[in-house]
């Protein structure tokens, strides 16, 4: 039987780009090539896409050729720059590794709508939503799932101290792995986190620090048919959670453990697993995603974030808790292409 040929889009603009990177590497690991014939897209950090070999470290040094998705949906698939001459490549199913902005937005989500190629993950809309985190928020409230209390400081706009109590977390709105995140404790720090996370966006979120167990839920599926992973629970040391910034995030973090199955009791893993399905749907997420909450002591569930394109690393949460649930990352890629092809 001929193999599903797999468009693999990896690297992208974003500040997650070498996540994106890592990530591409250990789906290369996973990826039955008996099933599947890959075609490895890299998009540089600054926005070339090249055709290569695979997503190993030195990609951009290797093999590569400039290539982009036709967006006519009578070709469907890469179009190759090839000696001056444009060829084809057909493509049954797109893989969009990619975290953050431009890969986890809409943006490329809204490039594979136009060009007719069924892809893995997320729409447009359910991306959009989860990339903006008062807008997760906002749908996930009206669901009747709790969230942390909010304040959206515009661009260029002053901020109060004096309305808030501390600690706080300032986040951009629209940014993924702990990138431009500070933890303030004091009034008069509070500015100077306003900034570092304007550095990613000019829409900035401070948000009420929620008492509770960091908990993680990794859902599987297309309504109504969901499948959750094993529950994972972030031990932090101090600090908070950003092991992607870390100079060796593969040896360990410096700050956190993971332990999953949580350690948390049975009542409480159902829970987190419902709810976790609960926000999925609300926000219309397809595929997968990674639903990160707080587990407070009076055993109520409160929303952190929803990731449409979890990490995939070596050391990342959503195929941990997959595997930990009977998952491995293989099956984990089948389950996604079948979805991305036939919804089920």
């Amino acid at each position: 039987m001929d193999r599903l040929q797999v468009g693999i889009i990896f690297g992208g603009c974003s500040e997650e780009h070498p996540v994106s990177v890592k990530s591409a590497q250990e789906v290369a690991k996973h990826l039955d090539t008996e099933k599947y014939e890959p075609f490895y897209i890299g998009i540089t950090s600054s926005g070339a896409w090249m055709l290569c070999d695979g997503p190993g470290a030195n990609w951009e040094n290797g093999r590569c050729r400039p290539a982009v998705l036709s967006p006519d949906r009578s070709v469907r698939g890469l179009l190759v720059l090839e000696q001056g001459h444009y060829q084809t490549i057909n493509l049954d199913v797109v893989l969009p590794v990619l975290h953050g902005k431009l890969g986890e937005d809409g943006a490329i989500q809204g490039l594979l709508e136009l060009s007719g190629i069924p892809y893995i993950g997320c729409d447009v809309q359910s991306s959009a939503l989860c990339m903006d985190k008062s807008l997760t928020y906002t749908v996930v409230r009206g669901a009747g799932i709790a969230t942390p209390n909010f304040w959206i400081v515009p661009a260029d706009e002053d901020v109060h101290p004096g309305r808030f109590t501390f600690p706080v977390f300032v986040k951009p709105a629209r940014s993924g792995s702990s990138f431009g995140v500070s933890k303030v404790s004091r009034e008069e720090d509070l500015m100077d986190a306003v900034e570092t996370a304007r550095q990613y966006d000019s829409k900035v979120l401070i948000e009420e620090a929620v008492v509770g167990s960091e908990i993680g839920c990794s859902i599987l599926g297309n309504d109504p048919d969901l499948f959750a992973g094993e529950v994972d629970r972030i031990a932090l040391s101090h600090g908070f959670f950003r092991i992607h910034q870390e100079d060796a995030p593969e040896l360990g973090s410096e700050n956190s453990a993971f332990i999953v199955p949580a350690d948390i009791p049975a009542e409480s893993r159902a829970l987190v697993q419902e709810t976790a399905k609960d926000i999925y749907r609300a926000l219309g997420c397809r595929g997968l995603a990674r639903v990160d909450m707080f587990l407070k002591e009076d055993g109520s569930v409160v929303l952190n974030e929803v990731n449409t394109f979890p990490g995939l690393t070596s050391y990342s949460r959503y195929p941990r808790m997959m595997a930990a649930a009977g998952l491995p990352l293989a099956e984990v890629i089948d389950r996604t292409v079948s979805l991305a092809l036939t919804g089920k």
